[in-house]
């Protein structure tokens, strides 16, 4: 199973871009944040209809996630819903049989910080009760949160700055603590330049002075059989990079 998340920053503007990506990679399952299109504006023909399963979760120029599931991967157009915390179109779910699939994008909080500490919890507890139910998880997008002071680049830390908050951390600890694993450390403990944001000047990415907040979250059974996760940190104009993994189950 090969999966791609990625926020795109704009859909429209990153069309023939996500249109190489998936034909040069055959993903099984993509996972995009930040679209900024509603369904009917988003470019025609950006994949096959023949070989994918999409739903386009956006209301306009803002927000929005979406979902691409291969034909091949599942045979039946999957069950897809959104969480009753939900809100500005920042969560679509994939039920995959026995596996559940999420594309998140989480406030970044700068206009309204309350709003991004109420949208973790109830994405918190969400995942709590997913795993309870003993269903395999898998949740992929844009999270905000630089987990730990190495996934912010030492050039980039700034004491009390939206994104490193005590409170937005331990909300990371509370969810790994509920049976999820950051994939892509878990595979690289050792790298402490893991970066997957980089602001658009002074040439941040080419030099790789960036954050971590993208990531595959999953279940401990299916995190076990993860073989890869790769940052393309050179692919693409978004100011995000897509993040390639696979898995062997």
């Amino acid at each position: 199973m090969k999966i791609i998340t990625w926020n795109v920053n704009g859909i429209r503007a990153r069309q023939s871009e996500l249109a190489d990506l998936i034909a040069a990679e055959q993903p099984d399952v993509v996972c995009l944040q930040e679209i900024k299109a509603a369904p009917e504006k988003v470019p025609q023909l950006l994949v096959s209809a023949d070989e994918y399963w999409c739903y386009w979760h956006g209301l306009g120029g803002y927000s929005g996630v979406a979902l691409l599931v291969r034909h091949s991967f599942f045979t039946e157009r999957p069950g897809f819903s959104h969480p009753s915390f939900d809100m500005e179109n920042r969560i679509v779910v994939a039920t995959l049989g026995p596996m559940i699939v999420a594309s998140v994008y989480v406030p970044n909080g700068g206009k309204d910080y309350p709003a991004k500490l109420e949208f973790l919890t109830g994405l918190g507890a969400w995942i709590a009760e997913t795993q309870q139910a003993g269903r395999s998880l898998l949740l992929c997008g844009d999270l905000n949160v630089a987990r730990e002071e190495r996934d912010v680049h030492p050039k980039e830390r700034k004491p009390g700055q939206i994104g490193t908050r005590p409170e937005e951390r331990e909300w990371f600890i509370g969810v790994l603590a509920h049976g999820m694993v950051d994939v892509g450390r878990g595979l690289d403990p050792e790298n402490n330049e893991l970066f997957t944001w980089w602001a658009p000047w002074r040439n941040l990415r080419q030099r790789n002075i960036g954050w971590r907040i993208d990531y595959l979250l999953a279940s401990e059974g299916l995190a076990a059989t993860a073989t890869q996760v790769v940052s393309m940190r050179e692919f693409g104009t978004s100011d995000h990079a897509p993040q390639v993994a696979r898995f062997n189950p």
